[in-house]
């Protein structure tokens, strides 16, 4: 809070002192953090070194320990067969077993075995154990097979229901033929084969464990490990290679999803594999620790030094006071120019370019009033509307023609009348006016402004950027604004009139070929679908001839009525010539236009006018398409649609008929007579 309150007081972040000072911490940050950060990558590096080391060592060492202790109960067992000797008296083998009481304190049991795998002796002596038939067993058939002492893979005491191994050798006849085995039954928890391993601490969560080359756990120090399977070749790698007979180290993922160290060592007497584990970030620990008391050792020396390199930057940086001192003199007309007795360029290349701007600045100002007066009264006397803006864009003069067009008074800020520019014409506005600022182009544009009397307004403006010849700077826009509402008028009325029927006012034949190119065209870029529905009316000519054009006009009239209310606001009708009509249904589906064609035909249908007591009634024979990427042009939706408007009338009139190029002809939708 100090630090904070110390900094806020010397205007750290808003002085040039301040920001040199901060940009010497900054840089002090940068190297502090690249020195810390390749001291970290090294010290990891060393360290895991280390630790493999040791984890090597060990696992050698434990490996050894663990062999030895295999080998001396491999020894035990084979003095055991000698004193036996090759009888298979059974007294005689218990009586040998109890006079060697004291292998006991090595195994849980002894056990004898003739050639056929039967259990002819044990001590201490259980029940139901002699006799036991062993011949289909694993570990009977290795000695068999192999001649040679072995360690059975893990099993469940029937009694105990605790994890052990059979340790055993083989017996011979006088003539070498196998002639059973003798075995010792060691605990996997309480043997004392493994009484080392509990004893071993790598760290808080390091560990041993030990498993055969089979793949069972025989130690670990989660217990409910134990007897079970070790993790799959795709989790750790390392340890299938051991499980092959591969002595190293490595790096992998524990069963917690932790990175460690490992180290494997093989114990092959008993074909075990012994493993060293130790976490990568207790390995790192003293090093992380030792890394973070560094860090704040060098923050603590930085903020000792924050004082002193203030009071330095204050010393070398006092120059720049004077200089602020005499431009301020200067603006105050208390001296011409400025002078600094310092040696630095950099501050002699300011006072040079002040003293030199300065000068240029009181001669523009000797002229600006008279420019001034006389601008004014050019602009003042214009009869057009006229305007000035400043660099920023803003307009800073409007003469009293543009004031009176524009229905504001000329202390109006321009915040309050530009919402009045029609909100379709403002951004692009804006955005051609920043451009014309920004490039020195001309701003034209044409745009609608609503006047507070709600009196719309189409505006011509053409403004100019002004520079100065000598550098090219920029001082601005002048511009000049015409009221042309009256000819956006008429040019809206002739456009209306160029594709509209003046009867019916729906669109003439040139209007709704626009809007078919168009739409077609959507559909070429987007795929959206549109419909086309052409007819004519069935049982015109009669009403024409018989009551004359009036009467033909009136019945044109009101179907034009019907069919405008009958279809989509977004959809376009148009009488093409005569008594031929199109209808452009855009973003619709073929099903869509089925029905609005039905509903079309229907309503017309209903239409009728009167002449001298006589009631004339029309229908329509109406083909119905759709856009299709088969279609080069309109031309081949027009004339698919034709086509349909033909066949309804071929089959009997008053009728709808959808043509579409997949259909291998034309199907009638729906028909009444």
């Amino acid at each position: 809070m100090r630090l904070a309150a110390l900094l806020k007081k010397m205007h750290i972040s808003r002085s040039l002192r301040g920001r040199l000072l901060l940009g010497l911490a900054a840089t002090w940050f940068l190297v502090v953090t690249l020195v810390l950060g390749m001291s970290w990558q090294l010290g990891k590096t060393m360290v895991q070194e280390t630790n493999m080391s040791h984890l090597r060592y060990e696992a050698t060492l434990l490996a050894d320990e663990v062999t030895q202790q295999v080998e001396l109960r491999f020894q035990a067992l084979e003095r055991l067969r000698g004193m036996i000797g090759n009888t298979d008296d059974a007294s005689w083998i218990s009586y040998q077993l109890q006079q060697n009481d004291s292998l006991l304190a090595w195994f849980e049991g002894i056990v004898v075995a003739d050639r056929e795998g039967r259990i002819v002796a044990d001590w201490p002596a259980i029940v139901g154990r002699v006799g036991l038939e062993t011949s289909q067993l694993e570990y009977f058939r290795m000695l068999r097979g192999t001649r040679r002492p072995y360690v059975s893979e893990p099993f469940e005491g029937r009694a105990s229901g605790m994890p052990m191994v059979l340790v055993s050798v083989p017996r011979f006849t006088e003539q070498g033929e196998f002639d059973g085995f003798v075995g010792g039954i060691l605990s996997l928890d309480s043997g004392g084969i493994f009484s080392r391993l509990a004893k071993v601490r790598l760290g808080e969560n390091g560990y041993v464990g030990i498993a055969t080359a089979s793949g069972k756990v025989l130690y670990h120090p989660d217990r409910t490990l134990i007897n079970g399977p070790v993790p799959d070749k795709s989790f750790n790698p390392w340890l299938d290679l051991a499980l092959d007979g591969w002595e190293g180290d490595g790096l992998g993922k524990l069963l917690n999803g932790q990175m460690a160290l490992q180290s494997y060592a093989q114990v092959w007497p008993a074909g075990w594999v012994v493993g060293l584990y130790l976490p990568v970030h207790q390995a790192q620990l003293p090093l992380a620790s030792f890394i973070q008391k560094l860090w704040w050792l060098w923050v603590l020396f930085a903020l000792s030094m924050l004082p002193l390199l203030w009071w330095m930057l204050g010393q070398v940086l006092s120059p720049l006071k004077h200089l602020e001192r005499q431009i301020g003199e200067v603006g105050l007309g208390y001296r011409e120019n400025v002078t600094l007795a310092t040696n630095m360029q950099e501050l002699q290349q300011v006072a040079g370019t002040f003293n030199r701007v300065e000068e240029e600045r009181q001669l523009l100002l000797g002229n600006l009033q008279e420019r001034e007066a006389f601008l004014d009264s050019v602009l003042s006397a214009a009869p057009q509307g006229m305007f000035v803006a400043n660099i920023k864009g803003s307009i800073t003069y409007m003469n009293p023609a543009l004031l009176e067009m524009l229905g504001v008074s000329a202390d109006a800020p321009m915040e309050t009348w530009l919402p009045q520019i029609h909100s379709d014409d403002l951004t692009d506005a804006k955005d051609m006016w920043l451009h014309s600022l920004n490039s020195g182009s001309d701003f034209i544009r044409q745009l609608r402004f609503l006047r507070s009397d709600k009196e719309l307004l189409w505006l011509d403006i053409h403004a100019r950027v002004v520079m100065l010849s000598q550098d090219g700077h920029t001082l601005g826009l002048v511009g000049v604004v015409k009221d042309i509402t009256e000819r956006r008028e008429q040019e809206a009325i002739q456009r209306w009139e160029a594709e509209h029927d003046p009867l019916t006012g729906l669109l003439n034949r040139r209007g709704f070929e626009r809007r078919l190119d168009e739409a077609f065209a959507d559909f070429q870029k987007t795929s959206t679908p549109s419909a086309l529905l052409l007819f004519d009316l069935d049982h015109f000519k009669p009403i024409n001839d018989e009551g004359g054009h009036a009467l033909g006009d009136e019945m044109l009239r009101r179907i034009a009525q019907v069919l405008a209310w009958e279809v989509r606001r977004s959809d376009h009708v148009a009488r093409q010539g005569g008594d031929e009509f199109g209808v452009l249904l855009p973003s619709c589906t073929l099903a869509q236009a089925r029905r609005i064609a039905e509903s079309l035909r229907q309503s017309v249908s209903e239409i009728s006018v009167t002449h001298e007591g006589k009631e004339y009634m029309v229908t329509l024979s109406i083909g119905v398409t759709t856009f299709d990427e088969v279609d080069s042009s309109v031309a081949d939706v027009l004339a698919r649609a034709d086509a349909g408007s033909y066949k309804a009338k071929g089959l009997g009139r008053d009728g709808v008929v959808v043509n579409m190029p997949n259909d291998g002809g034309v199907e009638l939708f729906d028909q009444s007579t």
